[in-house]
């Protein structure tokens, strides 16, 4: 057998005592897990548990394994939303006289859930719209960065909460092909197979009485062309400026883009003879600016909706604390201690068996509006502490878990 490993390695060391000779349905660990809310897959897929960390494992065939490794590392170089890969194991020996596929191990994506644990555990009152705008905010993005995708579907992607909202995350690349830059052919293809798959899904769900009555799969089916169409225009479209309002229109494209989720990456412009055409190039990453500056001022590793709600936290902390001492107090000082002073001690508040529920970036978030909510009732400003308290107590509890796994049940189906 082979292992191929990307760095660190001693992530990878906790994995080679696996049974990997053995076929993967076979396998009899202690670290093996089952999770309450996975996906469906046509592949057998494991999950273990290693030093920690959570692992999917996937029996595939050496050449797409290969080439899914490749283009997922690619993938996540560049910062895109998509599952990180940690390695293959591939040439793996004879089985009961048949060839074995390789195993393709991927870092499970904490706090993620597939769209059947969104619609059967009532995740969101909105989950049909939010997963459909994640998924063509996601088809974007890897559009942009030059993937096609070849196998759209419900089925191959993650999704995640993410300051009140749901993000997307690829988890299926086996078709996936990387070029320079992708033909309007290729786009529709891509948008088209979309539709049709996320049609059936929701037409399984709604046989299976998941989906909520006043869900029409055709019609949701329908959305996501348009919904596509219309964010691609805004991304990509070029616009022919006055030499009067050139500063306005660019800021204002640019607000626009970021509004969106999107950062901008160059702003192209050539003088022509009916005016100057202005041409932006969006950046291709999954936006980072709002999470690289909490990381710098508090050391969180959040989403960028999470961050930016967050740090809006921070700039309100900071506020309250030059009021409160008369004297400027410094961004640095000011982050350092809201994350001392009031994330860290409302994260405390939280039970250990409420913990899988959300990611604390996002209890955060929900206490935010939370402590709206009551103060638009009280008619003052409860304070965050009261809000947490309240949100502990009667919300949090209620919340499905999207960290939950369960042992490993022997003989049942993987």
């Amino acid at each position: 057998m082979r292992f191929i490993f990307r760095p660190p390695a001693a992530r990878a060391a906790g994995l080679l005592s696996l049974p990997w000779e053995q076929p993967l349905e076979e396998w009899k660990d202690d670290r093996l897990l089952e999770l309450a809310h996975r996906g469906i897959s046509r592949h057998v897929v494991r999950f273990v548990e290693v030093d920690g960390l959570v692992y999917a494992l996937k029996e595939i065939d050496e050449r797409l394994a290969r080439r899914e490794y490749r283009l997922l590392g690619e993938l996540e170089a560049m910062g895109m939303p998509a599952v990180s890969v940690l390695g293959v194991c591939v040439e793996r020996p004879p089985a009961q006289g048949h060839e074995q596929d390789a195993v393709l191990v991927t870092r499970f994506l904490d706090y993620s859930m597939s769209y059947r644990y969104v619609f059967s555990h009532g995740h969101t009152t909105r989950a049909t719209d939010q997963l459909v705008d994640a998924m063509v905010e996601l088809l974007a993005r890897l559009h942009l960065a030059g993937l096609f995708w070849g196998d759209c579907s419900l089925s191959n992607t993650l999704f995640r909460p993410d300051a009140g909202s749901i993000a997307a995350y690829l988890v299926d690349a086996e078709t996936a092909e990387m070029h320079p830059s992708l033909s309007d052919g290729q786009r529709r293809f891509d948008i088209d197979y979309a539709a049709e798959r996320v049609g059936g899904e929701l037409f399984d769900l709604q046989y299976g009485g998941l989906l909520p009555d006043d869900v029409d799969p055709v019609e949701i089916a329908a959305e996501i062309p348009r919904r596509y169409a219309a964010l691609w225009e805004e991304l990509t479209r070029e616009e022919l400026l006055q030499p009067d309002e050139q500063r306005y229109r660019i800021a204002e494209r640019v607000d626009r883009i970021n509004e969106l989720g999107f950062d901008v990456d160059e702003i192209e412009l050539s003088t022509t003879e009916e005016g100057t055409r202005m041409r932006v190039h969006t950046q291709v990453a999954e936006v980072g600016r709002h999470r690289m500056k909490l990381f710098a001022l508090t050391g969180l590793e959040v989403t960028e909706n999470q961050a930016r709600r967050l740090l809006n936290d921070v700039v309100s902390y900071r506020a309250y604390l030059e009021q409160k001492e008369g004297r400027a107090v410094p961004e640095t000082v000011a982050a350092h201690r809201w994350r001392a002073e009031v994330f860290d001690r409302v994260m405390a508040m939280v039970p250990e068996d409420l913990d899988d529920r959300l990611a604390p970036a996002e209890v955060f978030h929900e206490i935010l509006e939370h402590r709206w909510f009551l103060s638009e009732q009280e008619g003052r400003d409860v304070g965050t502490t009261a809000a947490a308290r309240s949100y502990v107590g009667r919300i949090l509890p209620a919340t499905p878990a999207t960290l939950t796994v369960l042992p490993d049940i022997p003989g049942a189906p993987s």
